[in-house]
């Protein structure tokens, strides 16, 4: 058990601090639970990092009363519509990949219940997704280094932290990538507006002199 003592803490333990804290408010993830209709599709998305392990289990479990069981369809795609996973008539299973590069994949439930003429209870669809450092199985990794459980631990962090600096330098290149476009946004208005009001200016300028011409060719003004 780790006991947090009171008092400030010393040099180098504010970040181990700050970690430990970000263990204990982030947690494990849950698996999400949704009812699937008969003839109906959803999908679910979500962003992910480029070389990341995603791994996940899913269960669909019959409507009640049902004598046919469970009848749906998976498929795991990204935005490029590769398929990375596919399974007809999906009951239960697991799934894994290593993703190529930063993209949005989508993990569709297409149900083959038939609609009757009577209200046709929902399928219920489990599926539990997990990426990154939840993805590993550290208990298989420490068996195969015979690694102690301190070490396991360590490993851990070590894996957490550094998706944690991944993250946030990802979040700071987008960052730039969003300044860089406004400045070229921001520069080719201001290039708009100052084209914009040459025009109006030399627009005005014809407009006036023109209108001389014309009151001088009816003698209107001298």
């Amino acid at each position: 058990m780790l006991l947090l003592l009171p008092g400030r803490p010393r040099l180098g333990q504010a970040p181990l601090l700050a970690l430990l804290l970000l263990l204990l408010v982030v947690g494990p993830a849950r698996p999400i639970s949704f009812q699937l209709p008969g003839k109906a599709r959803k999908c679910l998305r979500e962003e992910i990092h480029r070389d990341t392990l995603v791994t996940g289990e899913y269960e669909i479990d019959a409507p009640p009363g049902s004598s046919t069981g469970p009848s749906a369809n998976l498929k795991i795609t990204d935005s490029a519509g590769h398929i990375l996973y596919a399974k007809e008539d999906a009951t239960k299973g697991k799934f894994a990949f290593t993703t190529e590069d930063y993209d949005m994949f989508e993990a569709c439930f297409e149900s083959k219940l038939p609609v009757g003429t009577g209200r046709m209870p929902d399928q219920l669809v489990i599926l539990d997704m997990k990426h990154g450092v939840e993805a590993k199985n550290y208990e298989e990794i420490a068996k195969v280094e015979k690694l102690k459980p301190l070490e396991v631990e360590l490993r851990r962090l070590e894996d957490l932290s550094e998706s944690i600096v991944n993250d946030f330098a990802y979040m700071k290149k987008r960052e730039e990538e969003m300044r860089d476009t406004n400045e070229s946004t921001n520069t080719r208005v201001l290039y708009f507006s100052i084209f914009s009001m040459c025009c109006l200016i030399g627009l005005a300028t014809w407009q006036v002199f023109y209108l001389r011409r014309f009151f001088k060719a009816k003698k209107l003004i001298e």
